[in-house]
């Protein structure tokens, strides 16, 4: 595989020669194909991870991250937790303003909190449950009062959470502010045809101009990799996020495509409904022998191999078995279909029973779910493929209507990302209502906890649980695969999955 190895030097000549973009003949329109279409563009609403790709250009936060995973400044320029871990005070980037000419300081930050936090639609609930309230403590300074130490609030900060909206133009807008969302990043937003492109231009006031190379970008949703492929060697599009594994030897092949890639931080699996809706109230949703079944029906090793050619890795938790937090004392099953059928009898089908499976409508899910398909016919299990636009599907899974869903995480820096809001009663993304106090104290107590030796304790004491009650039954976790135009110069690969745009040139 080929892959992008930027320097200092390369970084140092890419930024003169943005200076000279900036300045010279008109700047290109970069054309981004995205496996899906976006949800709504409003960071507190939104959910999809393509969104999270278009919001790297809309909506600036107030930290981020380095390809290695340090939190590092954006808005905020500087941070200081206090001896008693009780409190967080920033100081925020001088010179910023929105999308619509507001200023950048402490009271717009204090008030995206607020909203974050009160937001009847808010998913961002959970992950800034642990700040009581906010003072400003200067114009560019604010002061951020926590219930308890929080270990995971600056890696929340560096994701949705703390992207930073227009106050003006949240008030205005109320839950509609996706329709025209305003945020300070270094494009604004033009244009959103559903299912068909989202345009961004350039916004000339940003604080990094002299980093941004193009007039605009727009993202193309682009369902099928075959499809994306193809538009990325035609010249259609410029870039593309996602690669199919099985398209590496194809993209590898062509002098005028460079790939990347980064191991992600998520993972892939099925989520069953157990008490969302009346939809909950079925035999998968009411008894774990089940879910237990169609784990062990499932042959992850070979769903690697088959359908991403030994390219992603086989999982069975929130993390990565390379992570430090994966539990080794469970490791990722091997197949037994003995044991499947056993279970299944236990639960009263002895001659098997039939699961629905909703499933995106692009390539590479359905791809695996009729793998997970035959595997799990051979237990007595038949599953039902229904396949829909992934917003429907969210839109779905959500207000509880589904028995199972096909569905991954993108991954966070903090492991609290991949399992609080998943699991916990009330968690803002628990589609499934799964509620268990035990797994509540656990990942409360993981947030708190004032050493990495008790925050893994804590997480391996929800995972003695959960490994029981399988309310997602994790299959894999991917690697991000990137293609673009090899006139396309300074991307660099970050494990989160995101196109940031700061230093990337075109040159013909």
């Amino acid at each position: 595989m080929k892959h992008l190895k930027p320097t200092l030097m390369a970084a140092l000549l890419g930024a003169t020669a943005l200076g000279m973009m900036t300045t010279g003949a008109s700047a290109k329109d970069l054309r981004i194909g995205l496996q899906s279409d976006a949800d709504v563009l409003d960071p507190d609403q939104s959910r999809t991870f393509v969104g999270r790709i278009v919001y790297a250009s809309l909506c600036d936060k107030l930290v981020d991250i380095t390809p290695d995973l340090e939190i590092i400044p954006q808005l905020a320029t500087a941070w200081q937790v206090s001896e008693d871990g009780m409190t967080v005070t920033m100081q925020l980037r001088e010179g910023v303003v929105f999308h619509d000419g507001t200023p950048f300081n402490a009271e717009a930050v204090a008030a995206n909190i607020e909203r974050s936090k009160t937001l009847d639609e808010s998913r961002r609930k959970s992950e800034l449950s642990s700040i009581t309230s906010t003072e400003v403590t200067g114009e560019y300074e604010i002061k951020l009062n926590l219930k308890g130490p929080d270990a995971t609030l600056l890696a929340q900060l560096a994701d949705r959470a703390g992207m930073m909206m227009s106050p003006t133009a949240a008030a205005t807008a109320g839950v509609d502010f996706g329709l025209n969302p305003v945020c300070s990043g270094p494009f604004s937003f033009e244009e959103r045809v559903a299912q068909d492109k989202i345009v961004l231009k350039r916004f000339p006031d940003y604080w990094n101009a002299d980093k941004i190379a193009f007039d605009s970008v727009t993202f193309l949703p682009i369902p099928d990799t075959t499809v994306r492929l193809a538009n990325l060697q035609s010249g259609d599009i410029d870039m593309l996020e996602r690669l199919a594994a099985t398209d590496l030897a194809q993209a590898n092949a062509d002098a005028n495509i460079a790939v990347a890639d980064a191991v992600s931080l998520g993972y892939q699996g099925i989520t069953f409904n157990l008490n969302n809706g009346e939809k909950g109230d079925n035999p998968w949703g009411n008894d774990a022998r089940l879910r237990q079944a169609f784990s062990y029906a499932i042959d992850r090793n070979a769903i690697n191999q088959v359908v991403f050619e030994g390219a992603f890795a086989a999982g069975n938790q929130p993390y990565p078995p390379t992570s430090p937090w994966y539990d080794a004392d469970y490791p990722v099953p091997g197949r037994d279909v003995a044991k499947a059928k056993e279970l299944l009898a236990e639960a009263g089908y002895p001659d098997g029973l039939e699961l629905e499976v909703q499933v995106p409508n692009t390539t590479v899910p359905l791809q695996l779910m009729q793998v997970v398909q035959a595997m799990a016919a051979e237990a007595g299990i038949d599953v039902k493929i229904v396949s829909k636009e992934f917003a429907t599907l969210l839109a779905d899974q959500s207000a509880g209507d589904y028995t199972a869903s096909q569905i991954g995480w993108s991954g966070r820096v903090d492991p609290d990302g991949n399992i609080h809001q998943f699991m916990t009663t009330n968690g803002g993304l628990n589609d499934s209502k799964y509620s268990n106090p035990a797994v509540d104290e656990a990942l409360n107590a993981a947030r708190v906890a004032s050493s990495t030796e008790a925050r893994k304790a804590s997480y391996d004491a929800a995972r003695d649980v959960l490994v029981e009650e399988s309310p997602i039954v994790y299959l894999y976790h991917q690697t991000w695969i990137w293609a673009h135009n090899t006139n396309l110069e300074g991307f660099t690969a970050y494990p989160d999955g995101m196109i940031r745009l700061e230093g990337v040139t075109w040159n013909e």
